[in-house]
């Protein structure tokens, strides 16, 4: 009993050295065998095709046999047509499955998200075709631009097209109508007054169209200089007077002075005198118009404020959009053309800057312009000095609307508007 005692533990211990021994052979013959069998080959793209890829303008998505993406274009990850190895949009996975199926050549036209979140959306032009037996090519062309463009474009030309008629018909109906009353010289002085005025309207919505074609062009600033705030006020003031002296509208200024910008005068001028000519059509006679200078840090900011009929809320986002009139019957009646707004959105963008608009019905209108400041280190003495007209007050001490002298003008008295004239709405571009 003693002797079987003694041999359970010599036989334990052989056998656990025995399994030992089987399980370090197990193992390195599995090493040797996997060492002797190559690994399996990867599917490899064609070093010409990753060249042509590479110079691909268009968004490219080169895919193997399981549909997964072996290589992927710079252009196809900022579309976001890729993500985890995999085609994002089930309408391009549909594209792949029915190529790998028929063997045939697709391209459609694909309206898809522009991303996980959001409303925005891309209408891409896509092709899907095999280039080996397992590898597919998928190429996406970005249309969303083009498309956009020629619409606006379309929509420019719908625009002008019904704007110019108007006036035109309208000298070709009162040009008979003299023809009839020629024997009378005061009918023909009346319908003459209205040709002249129908002829006016016609060259300034020809002028202006020709004035935001050139703004839309890229690189549209081509005189760019230091340029003094206070002469591109004072001149548009000056071109605004025959208006507003017309309505009895009273024209002042006020505000920092000594502001120098880098860029246009003459647009900057374009843009300051359309904010005050829409001011002044806009403004009840015997009322005030100011303009109101004010640096804020790296910006200034150029306020006109009237004391006019406002707009309402609704049509606040839309005042800068071309041929967009609150009230076409006014318009009319002011022979505005719809795009003195647009405008000043463009000249603003070019300059680096942008448009707001704060407005309440009854209490009038506050537009801003903001733009850069000219660097500190930039001399001043390089921008023109202002020239202003005699009867324009001096802008330390300049009445706004409400009589009040601030560096940005006051509202109307008996309004909410923000004391620094800052806007509920902005445009930019």
């Amino acid at each position: 009993m003693e002797l079987f005692e003694g041999v359970v533990p010599l036989v334990a211990g052989a056998l656990g050295v025995l399994t030992g021994a089987v399980a370090v052979g197990a193992f390195r013959w599995s090493e040797r065998v996997q060492t002797r069998m190559p690994p399996l080959p990867e599917p490899e793209v064609d070093e010409g095709l990753v060249r042509t890829l590479a110079v691909l303008r268009s968004a490219a998505v080169v895919l193997d046999a399981q549909d997964e993406v072996l290589r992927a274009s710079a252009p196809a990850h900022a579309l976001g047509l890729v993500r985890d190895g995999r085609l994002v949009h089930a309408s391009m996975r549909d594209m792949v499955a029915e190529v790998r199926r028929d063997g045939v050549i697709l391209d459609e036209e694909l309206d898809v998200p522009r991303g996980p979140v959001g409303q925005g959306r891309l209408l891409l032009q896509v092709r899907v075709a095999q280039v080996t037996p397992d590898l597919l090519l998928v190429l996406a062309e970005d249309l969303t631009q083009a498309r956009r463009v020629e619409a606006i474009r379309r929509d420019f030309v719908v625009n002008v097209s019904h704007e110019l008629k108007t006036p035109i018909g309208a000298l070709s109906l009162l040009a008979e109508t003299v023809e009839d009353a020629a024997d009378d010289p005061p009918a023909v002085r009346r319908f003459a007054g209205r040709m002249q005025a129908e002829a006016t309207r016609l060259s300034a919505l020809v002028h202006e169209i020709i004035e935001l074609s050139r703004l839309q062009v890229a690189g549209a600033l081509e005189d760019v200089a230091p340029v003094s705030v206070d002469a591109v006020v004072a001149e548009a003031l000056d071109r605004a007077r025959t208006g507003a002296d017309a309505k009895q509208v009273r024209l002042s200024a006020g505000g920092d002075t000594g502001v120098v910008v880098f860029g246009d005068h003459a647009l900057l001028v374009t843009a300051v005198r359309n904010l005050l000519d829409n001011a002044v059509a806009y403004s009840p006679d015997g009322t005030s118009v100011g303009v109101g200078v004010k640096r804020r840090g790296h910006l200034v900011e150029l306020a006109v404020v009237d004391e006019g009929i406002g707009i309402a809320a609704a049509d606040q986002e839309r005042v800068f959009e071309r041929f967009y009139r609150v009230d076409p019957a006014r318009s009319r009646d002011t022979g505005g053309t719809g795009l003195g707004l647009s405008i000043v959105k463009h000249v603003a963008a070019d300059h680096g800057g942008d448009v707001s608009v704060w407005s309440q019905p009854g209490r009038g209108s506050t537009f801003t312009l903001r733009l850069p400041v000219a660097d500190q280190g930039d001399d001043p003495a390089d921008a023109p000095a202002a020239d202003v007209p005699a009867d324009v007050p001096p802008t330390d001490d300049a009445p706004s609307p409400g009589g009040t002298a601030s560096a940005t003008p006051a509202a109307p008295r008996g309004t909410d508007r923000p004391a620094d004239g800052r806007p509920a709405t902005r445009s930019t571009v």
